[in-house]
């Protein structure tokens, strides 16, 4: 049995035995209280006798006051009143017990009506005291009334006390394990949980123990792969450009046209390579994050619809066809370059995919708060279990054979709006087909990067000048 089962069985004992404790403890206090009033009563009778033998005594009636004195004890009123000198003689020679007379030789205004000094025209002093037990003294200065439902209230909070500290000492570790969890599955993969649950040596501590060891061999493992993946892109480009330069001596100086298809299919497979690597560069870029990534302010709605243009001259080479439309404008400070990756992967994907004589729908409509880009397909579609591994690197459904890619669009599209602070979702259509939604938030864009702005009527930016030459050269953004 580990310490989380002593921990549990000692914490509800100790509960269990201060709620006893205090359900004795009061049960013996109201019994006591019971005969309060009663004695509230003696007390205020016994408060009137003192203060007549004090009247007597202040005239100097030390007669009238013995007599007093003596009619009461006749009578057998208890408890009985005594009536001290300086000399410690009590006025009918009555014994006096050592705690009686230490009470009325110290007694002060706390004592009253129990005791009380008082001094005589001719400057003799007296005390006027009586027994008096802890109870009637507590009653009369404190006032103190504890009933059956007093008690119950007690023991309710402390039992409420106890398992509020229990509460508390257990879902501590199980909220930081939680937002743990919760981090590790948006991908930060730094978080790590004992630093919030302390010095813990039970079954939890060592749970939080091993939580932080998975999740930084986790760590070191997606690190390496994106090392690997950008070493291995970085170390395929220079054999490319080598590649690319000898294919274009080749063939300025070749002369056999025998080997035109051959060296055609050479170039071909080289640049397919090219982007290939190109393609990984900017995926590892994005997995490792770019926190220096240059920003202008952009109308994204201008750069959705010059996408939306170029998908549309190559859908109708294909007997598809883009129908797009928009609503307001989204001027904010964004990577035109990977904004423009984003909606581009995207869109070509649907005019790759859709069913020949049918039309890709491009909207996007933009508010003051957000913009959202919904593109909605008629191809084969997806089952809905493997529909957000499309987004995963080299993931790729042949639902057309004929259909060429890497698998690393999609994922491209998914890290370049993140990396705005925003989302892309995809969605089974019941028709068939894929819708896929592209959301950017302003609020997300200002926490995500640090602004730099530029002015409204700025010029227009650089990536309007490319889009408008390819569409003058007739061809489509790499």
């Amino acid at each position: 049995m580990g310490r989380i089962f002593w921990k549990f069985l000692f914490a509800f004992w100790l509960a269990m035995f201060a709620v006893g404790l205090t359900l004795v403890a009061g049960s013996d206090l109201v019994r006591r209280m019971q005969h309060i009033p009663e004695q509230n009563a003696e007390t205020d009778a016994l408060g009137e006798r003192v203060k007549q033998v004090s009247e007597l005594l202040a005239r100097e009636d030390i007669a009238g006051a013995q007599a007093l004195l003596r009619h009461w004890r006749n009578q057998r009123q208890d408890p009985e009143v005594f009536v001290i000198d300086e000399a410690g003689a009590e006025l009918l020679n009555r014994p006096l017990s050592p705690d009686d007379l230490a009470f009325a030789r110290n007694a002060d205004k706390q004592a009253e009506p129990f005791a009380q000094w008082l001094s005589t025209p001719d400057g003799d002093r007296y005390a006027v005291t009586t027994h008096v037990t802890r109870a009637m003294y507590m009653s009369y200065h404190t006032g103190i009334r504890l009933t059956w439902q007093w008690l119950v209230a007690i023991a309710s909070l402390v039992g409420l006390f106890f398992s509020a500290l229990l509460a508390w000492h257990w879902a501590r570790p199980l909220r930081a394990l939680r937002w743990a969890l919760h981090n590790i599955a948006k991908g930060h993969l730094d978080t790590r949980v004992m630093p919030r649950m302390g010095k813990r040596r039970d079954e939890l501590g060592r749970l939080g123990q091993d939580f932080d060891s998975m999740a930084q061999r986790l760590e070191l493992l997606v690190d390496a792969q994106r090392r690997l993946l950008h070493d291995v892109s970085h170390e395929l480009r220079s054999p490319l450009a080598r590649l690319e330069a000898a294919i274009e001596l080749a063939e300025r100086r070749r002369g056999n046209a025998e080997t035109e298809p051959e060296m055609a299919r050479i170039t071909r497979e080289a640049q397919r390579l090219n982007m290939l690597v190109g393609e990984l560069l900017l995926l590892a870029r994005l997995e490792n994050g770019i926190e220096t990534i240059k920003r202008a302010r952009v109308d994204v709605m201008e750069l959705v619809v010059a996408i939306a243009d170029d998908a549309q001259f190559e859908a109708r080479s294909k007997g598809r066809d883009v129908v797009l439309q928009t609503e307001g404008g989204f001027v904010a400070s964004v990577n035109a370059e990977l904004l423009y990756r984003a909606f581009e992967n995207v869109i070509r994907n649907a005019v790759k995919y859709t069913r020949p004589d049918t039309a890709v729908h491009v909207s996007a409509v933009a508010t003051v708060a957000e913009m959202i880009v919904t593109v909605v397909d008629h191809g084969p579609g997806l089952p809905d279990d493997v529909l957000q591994a499309i987004f995963e690197p080299f993931r790729r459904f042949e639902t057309d054979p004929e259909i060429s890619g890497f698998g690393l669009g999609l994922a491209i599209a998914q890290r370049a709006m993140e990396s705005h602070g925003g989302a892309i979702h995809v969605a089974r259509n019941a028709e068939g087909g894929l819708t896929f939604t592209l959301t950017l938030t302003r609020a997300a864009l200002v926490r995500k990067h640090q602004v730099l702005g530029r002015p409204l009527d700025a010029p227009r930016p650089w990536w309007g000048a490319w889009v408008a030459w390819t569409q003058r050269a007739g061809g489509n953004p790499p």
